[in-house]
């Protein structure tokens, strides 16, 4: 089965034609859910069935609430979504509160709402159809989570936001024709302190962890895709990866608001 992940936006942040991360899949399965999600039509939201989120930063989640009163209205069942415990928490906790918005759990009623929040474990999987979605461990600032994504013809991993994580590298390293790696780079090498504090990568922390990539889990046609670019910053810290990426058998690429990875 050939998989498709249609990119709504990737950006570490908004201004112009930037929109924050969000990664559609097959049209019906959500992987974050940041400003991308606007872009898409009334029949492209009401497909979306599962959302998979990485963790709770606003930037990652902020269409998610939207999305429920958009067409929640006029679903047939409840849009599932998934994350780890201390993500599902801070939804119920600062979102769906009654307070910064309606509880979407609970409306129309709790029997029959218009989102299901769905406890997930990292490092194990869950089968929908054809298609594997795994939580990886990461670490970042808050509680978080990358994913594999699997397919019968090769696996998609996305970092979401993390800094230096040797756990990261070693589920990754466990994945099996790893097609495409979507890893973030958020800050100039300039600002690695700022990076390191914060859970992001810079340039020269992402060649040290690129380095950990075992080769035996590639694919020989393996892309590197850089996601999370700061707005007014990204074409400068590509300019610093291109520069360390002299020595690496597979060059980093940017990753771009429209692109269409397939699996």
């Amino acid at each position: 089965m050939t998989c498709h992940l249609r990119v709504l936006g990737c950006s570490g942040g908004i201004g112009a034609d930037l929109r924050t991360t969000s990664l559609l899949l097959n049209d019906h399965i959500l992987i974050d859910a940041g400003t991308g999600v606007g872009d898409l039509s009334l029949d492209e939201l009401r497909k979306i069935d599962q959302v998979f989120l990485t963790h709770s930063h606003l930037d990652h989640i902020c269409s998610l609430p939207l999305m429920a009163d958009a067409v929640g209205g006029s679903r047939d069942k409840p849009l599932k979504v998934y994350g780890i415990y201390e993500t599902i928490h801070a939804l119920q906790e600062h979102i769906f509160n009654n307070v910064i918005w309606p509880d979407f759990t609970k409306i129309p009623d709790a029997k029959n709402p218009f989102i299901s929040l769905h406890l997930i474990e990292v490092n194990e999987p869950l089968k929908l159809g054809k298609i594997t979605i795994t939580a990886l461990p990461v670490d970042h600032s808050i509680a978080a989570n990358a994913y594999a994504i699997s397919s019968t013809t090769g696996t998609l991993v996305f970092s979401g936001d993390t800094g230096v994580s040797d756990a990261f590298w070693k589920a990754v390293n466990q994945q099996k024709q790893l097609k495409h790696l979507i890893i973030e780079t958020s800050f100039l090498d300039q600002e690695e302190v700022l990076a390191v504090i914060s859970g992001h990568l810079c340039p020269s922390l992402l060649m040290s962890e690129l380095d950990k990539l075992d080769p035996k889990a590639c694919h020989p046609e393996m892309q590197i895709w850089v996601c999370h670019l700061k707005p007014d910053g990204g074409d400068a810290i590509m300019q610093e990866i291109d520069h360390h990426a002299n020595t690496l058998a597979i060059k980093p690429q940017k990753l771009t608001r429209g692109t269409i990875l397939s699996l």
